[in-house]
């Protein structure tokens, strides 16, 4: 499975690496020749694109465990607008993009639940379900580098199974002398204005490090500011697809898989973001260093779809007269078009309103005692999600008016839907409770909240111990609590009764000519429910109940790590080999609704939860070979901890009554986690800290997996004691099948990396200016997992490969750098895979994401000192250069689910560093 078609990447990343290796080395030769015909060397400067290269391929070339890493080119500059699009260029790692912006990672095929991501050594809580981290909450203007562990070292607190992430942000006193940085950049978004939202926006930066004159204090401060426009044309098909039955839906052969409707939208809207970040350094002595971290980010995301739809399935208002004329099926027996008849289309306006606030602190005390080296450090941090949706329904009135509508359902492009009638006019279009409703509105709520402390010590090994230099342990501590509410209701009339939307809550109306229909109505969403309807969310229903819960968590870290610098031979090694203990003890409350119990006592607690032990070794070594060449081997076991939500203690129950079975769903708080054996290797060849090629293998063995599952056997006795069967029902059982996360056998995954970053200065003083960064990773699983039984997914009924898993990764950065002038093109590619998506229940769905294409550009010019405006550069980019749709299938690709475009984005900018 591990070969593939080569496309034009790949070809070019082999080609680099065939070309670079004999003439390269032959160069490094002549170079170290002519080092004893010259006594000293002309200092160079780096600046741009190479400078942060170069620093990436210096973290990577010193570390003692594989890693991957980004630096940036300048204070409050790094390459790309979010720090998800740099990520995601690193060799072994892909991005999944949601609302057009990279938004979380996978990391060497593995889901974002395998990886852990730190913020300056420190481990982060996150705003969604889980804890992956969204990454287009961390301004790029903040962070002054990442660095990907792809091997554990038993020092690292907080470690993912696929990998960690550690985000980094400026140490002042790690700087000569003060700096400072500020940037704005206009942006526009080529989907162009729609409703009432604007295609413009702006980026703003600001940043400061500064030191006392006797270097004892240090000061950083950064501030980053981000309004983006939201534009979306979107055509949807609703999941799941299915094969009808005999006389199902007229006019169409049974056994051809049909979907239940379709939608077309326009969303519009817009995200603004601020974040903050300062730090302050103290070091009094050389024997004691204090650093304050700060860390604050806040967003807010508002927006508003307004959308076509037609049901062609079951559920068709309560019409049963829906014929299906002129149905079209291909030769995979899908339905791919038709005219749907006596079908009641809605024009719907959705409107979205989310805010994240992320804090974080950090506090690290480092002193030297004699020989030993002791480090102290406190955490915390805290996120905040609130949410409001809404949704109105617009129906033609005073009378059912059914629509014959045509299909034409398209697997590369947007899906067709041409109704009969005119959908444009506002004043046809009503607001009542028949048919469909009037609405539904949801007020999701997270929070969690990290503390943790940490005392490490470090200690050089005693002179009869030669293979070690020193030795670290150390333990950590962390609390972390996690809790979601989403009240919900239905959102009715008001004593006004039946109305139009008034003129003046009206927007501009938005057109879905993409998708065949047309100009609809647009409006003020929020607007309409306050002056026409009534919302009154609640919790305390009985399938609300479960959605309520809270996870808690304490972690005990300790570890021991022996470091190794010395000499096998003639062969130089570098390395560590330690152990890490973690226990854990983890717990869920929440509540269920038992209808066995009188009417005022539905509600009952539930606390469930379970502790364990790990015991993880690990070993890394690397081997410095001749001629700059570097040979890591690493060993280890493995393991990532549950998700959140599958770990919560929610469920519900019930009992059939025509069998007296019980049967329910819910979470396990009493998940072991993901445990895995892994072995990588990696060889690199350095040319100093301009350039390197590397070739990676990894082998995990993953020796169990959570899966979600319907198993027979679960005990039900504890809920049904007060239950009394009804009159005429069998005796209730006491056993039954329960739906919930399981542990289960895992299976191996493999890949292989291979990397070149290579200045074609190398090679000839002529191409002096020009180079590429490239990568290729292939991975390959025997890990099958069922899909979620009961529950609307578009993975179908068979067994399905691992979620987040593409087979094949790739990248290329093609760059021009020369007297301030700078130019480069980006690629990242990735083949299908399954991607998980938020449904409306708010409960994650997964779905076939096809693979994407993103390319970006950009130009710089930087004005040098003897201009008289040394400091200044300006710059234009383009993200999303070819306009690249996001894709989701059920199953075949000729099943499309989501065509999705966002546009292309323009940004045109200045910087200043002073």
């Amino acid at each position: 499975m591990l070969q593939r078609k080569r496309n034009l990447l790949s070809a070019a990343l082999a080609t680099a690496i065939v070309v670079a290796m004999p003439q390269v080395q032959a160069q490094e030769q002549n170079d170290t020749e002519s080092q004893g015909e010259a006594s000293e060397l002309d200092r160079v400067t780096v600046t741009g694109i190479r400078r942060g290269i170069e620093g990436a391929i210096s973290v990577k070339k010193d570390a003692t465990s594989i890693v991957e890493a980004i630096s940036a080119e300048d204070i409050g500059k790094l390459p790309d607008v979010s720090i998800a699009e740099s990520l995601a260029r690193l060799p072994g790692l892909a991005a999944q993009r949601v609302a057009g912006r990279a938004q979380v990672i996978s990391v060497r095929g593995l889901s974002p639940d395998f990886s852990t991501t730190l913020l300056n050594g420190r481990e982060m809580v996150s705003t969604g379900d889980n804890r992956s981290v969204e990454f287009d909450q961390y301004p790029s203007e903040l962070i002054s580098g990442v660095t990907v562990y792809k091997t554990p070292d038993a020092a690292l607190i907080g470690q993912g199974l696929s990998g960690t992430l550690d985000m980094q942000t400026a140490r002042p006193l790690s700087f000569d002398g003060p700096v400072g940085a500020i940037g704005v950049r206009g942006l526009h978004n080529a989907l162009g204005a729609a409703a009432d939202a604007t295609s413009y926006g702006e980026r703003i930066n600001a940043s400061y490090i500064t030191q006392s004159e006797d270097r004892r204090f240090g000061f950083a401060v950064g501030y980053s500011h981000s309004t983006t426009p939201v534009q979306e044309n979107q055509v949807g098909l609703y999941e799941p697809w299915q094969a009808i039955g005999e006389g199902w839906r007229p006019g169409v052969t049974p056994g051809t898989f049909y979907s239940d409707g379709i939608k077309a939208l326009r969303r519009t809207g817009e995200t603004r973001r601020d974040g903050l970040m300062a730090t302050l350094q103290f070091r009094p002595s050389n024997a004691w260093t204090s650093t304050l971290d700060l860390f604050y980010s806040k967003a807010e995301q508002v927006n508003t779809a307004n959308q076509f739809e037609v049901h062609i399935g079951d559920y068709n208002g309560g019409f049963d007269r829906l014929q299906v004329t002129n149905p079209q099926v291909n030769g995979n027996n899908t339905f791919t078009g038709g005219v749907a008849n006596n079908v009641y289309p809605l024009v719907r306006g959705m409107y979205n309103q989310r805010e994240d606030e992320i804090r974080a602190f950090g506090w690290n005390n480092a002193f030297s005692v004699g020989m030993a080296s002791i480090v102290a450090d406190v955490s915390y941090s805290r996120t905040e999600r609130d949410e409001l949706n809404l949704e109105n329904n617009l129906q033609r009135l005073p009378s059912p008016q059914l629509d014959s509508v045509g299909l034409e359902f398209r697997q590369d492009g947007f899906s067709q839907i041409r109704p009969g009638f005119d959908y444009s006019n506002p004043s046809e279009l009503f607001l009542a409770n028949t048919i469909y409703g009037s609405g539904y509105g949801k007020v999701p709520r997270v929070e969690d909240e990290l503390r943790a402390v940490r005392v490490t010590a470090s200690v050089p090994a005693p002179e009869s111990l030669t293979l070690f230099s020193d030795f670290d342990f150390g333990i950590n501590h962390a609390d972390r609590q996690k809790n979601k509410w989403q009240p919900e209701g239905n959102i009715n009339l008001g004593p006004g009764g039946v109305s139009a939307i008034a003129s003046d809550l009206q927007y501009r109306p938005v057109d879905l000519g993409f998708a065949g229909i047309g100009a609809i109505p647009a409006w003020n969403v929020p607007a309409a429910v306050a002056r026409y309807m009534t919302f009154e969310p609640v919790d305390n229903l009985s399938y609300l109940i479960p959605k309520a819960w809270q996870v808690d968590e304490e972690i005990t870290t300790g570890f021991v790590r022996a470091n190794i610098d010395t000499q096998w031979g003639a062969v130089p090694v570098r390395g560590n080999v330690g152990v890490q203990v973690q226990h854990v003890d983890q717990s869920s409350t929440s509540r269920y609704w038992d209808a066995t119990r009188p009417e005022g006592q539905n509600v009952q607690p539930i606390v469930r939860g379970k502790t364990y032990t790990d015991v993880l070794p690990s070993l890394n070594f690397a081997f410095s070979l001749t001629d700059d060449q570097t040979l890591r081997v690493a060993l280890a076991e493995q393991v990532a901890r549950p998700r959140v939500d599958e770990l919560r203690a929610s469920l519900e129950f019930g009992v059939n009554t025509a069998t007296g079975e019980p049967g329910g769903g819910g979470g396990n708080p009493e998940l072991d986690p993901w445990r895995a054996y892994a072995f990588d290797i990696s060889y690199e060849k350095y040319f100093g800290a301009r350039a390197y090629l590397a070739a990676a293998y990894y082998y995990k063995d993953l020796r169990t997996y959570i899966y979600t599952e319907a198993r027979d056997g679960y005990d039900f006795s504890d809920l049904l004691v007060d239950y009394v069967p009804g009159p005429g029902e069998p005796p209730t059982q006491s056993i039954g099948r329960f739906t919930a996360p399981y542990n289960g056998e895992g299976g191996s995954m493999q890949g292989i990396e291979l990397t070149a970053s290579i200045p074609f200065d190398l090679f000839s003083d002529a191409m002096r200016g020009f180079g590429i960064i490239a990568s290729a990773s292939f991975n390959d699983s025997d890990i099958t997992i069922p899909p979620p039984p009961n529950a609307q997914s578009s993975v179908g009924s068979e067994s399905i490969m691992l979620p987040g898993l593409s087979e094949r990764v790739y990248n290329l950065t093609a760059y021009y750098e020369r007297n301030g002038f700078e130019a480069r093109v980006s690629q990242r590619r990735r083949s299908d895979f399954i991607g998980e998506i938020g449904n409306f229940d708010g409960d994650r769905s997964l779905r076939y994401v096809v693979g994407e294409n993103i390319t970006d550009a950009q130009v710089s010019y930087a004005f040098g000192d003897h201009t008289g405006l040394g400091g200044l550069s300006v710059l234009f980019q383009v993200s999303n250069l070819t306009n690249e749709a996001y894709q989701t299938y059920a199953g075949t690709r000729d099943r499309p689910l989501e065509y999705i475009e966002w546009g292309r984005t323009y940004l045109l900018g200045v910087n200043y560093r002073f």
